[in-house]
């Protein structure tokens, strides 16, 4: 498992189904951890399975890629120094056992995938909003690439409880707005039975033991912290997805499991329904709360 104790968007900062974006530095940008290896490990495996299933690009997307992937490439040699060191067009990782090729065929955006944990959509600016032209994704959260890639963002979001209308045009500003390679960071949390990185589909949650209650070891708290970059030159946006997860056991009776649960609590049925929580909310909240099973 990462760490979900290192970012804490319950604790009344970012509360769900709000934006709750804030600017950071940009050596914050990008987060590289000891699992580096697992999550590339991971995203080679499903490349080689199924690539079309984590990559698409829309046409005339190639300079953009191109764009991001050297901007990524400055930032990790500047600030992941560690982990990230280049050798004319090699990146040497070295605590994930790996050197990656800038100079491979291949579209750009999948060789920056591969050089951090994190996922990367680009954003593209059309007369019809926002909308996502390409994207490397290996770890989703309850969706499908295919069903989203060259959708604008009203559409991508439809799904999403109040996001229509007031929502939507905030995002769009913020966006339209956002300045050339000022990062900025929000983050998103569910709760899943099993600890997988690959969630494309949502599916009916199986955490109850055989006697009926809430078995913890089976609740998995899953958070994912979201940047956007725009690029200077196409004014494409970088949208990178980063998955923290670990046991619910962590949290469970502490302080930020009161808050996550406070949380939990003040959603209405559209957005437990949405998350998939209708049947167990209360259950959880319990959980969280008290540390113990129901």
């Amino acid at each position: 498992m990462s760490d979900p104790l290192r970012h804490l968007p319950w604790d009344g900062a970012s509360r769900p189904f709000t934006i709750g974006m804030r600017p950071i530095a940009l050596a914050d940008w990008i987060e590289v951890d000891a699992r580096l290896g697992v999550y590339l490990d991971e995203k080679a495996r499903l490349e080689a399975a199924d690539l079309p299933t984590i990559f698409r690009a829309e046409r005339g997307t190639g300079p953009a890629q191109q764009e991001l992937l050297d901007i990524l490439v400055g930032n990790l040699v500047a600030h992941q120094a560690e982990t990230h060191r280049r050798d004319g067009d090699r990146i040497e990782l070295p605590t994930a056992g790996r050197t990656i090729d800038l100079g491979a065929d291949g579209p750009p955006l999948l060789t920056a995938s591969r050089l951090v944990q994190e996922d990367i959509c680009l954003m593209r600016r059309t007369d019809e909003g926002w909308r996502l032209a390409a994207a490397a994704l290996a770890f989703p959260s309850s969706w499908r690439l295919a069903d989203k890639i060259g959708r604008p963002m009203n559409a991508i979001h439809a799904p999403v409880p109040g996001f229509a209308g007031r929502m939507d045009q905030m995002v769009t500003r913020i966006f339209d707005n956002l300045a050339p390679s000022q990062p900025v960071e929000r983050f998103n949390w569910s709760l899943y039975d099993d600890d997988r990185l690959h969630h494309p589909e949502p599916h009916p949650k199986s955490w109850r033991g055989t006697d009926g209650l809430i078995d913890p070891a089976r609740v998995h708290v899953r958070v994912e912290r979201q940047t956007l970059i725009k690029l200077p030159r196409s004014g494409d946006i970088a949208f990178t997805i980063r998955v923290h997860q670990g046991p619910a056991t962590l949290l469970a009776g502490t302080r930020s499991g009161r808050l996550l649960a406070d949380d939990l609590d003040g959603l209405d049925g559209p957005q437990r329904a949405y998350k998939g929580w209708s049947a167990d909310a209360d259950d959880l909240i319990a959980l969280f709360r008290g540390g113990t099973a129901l």
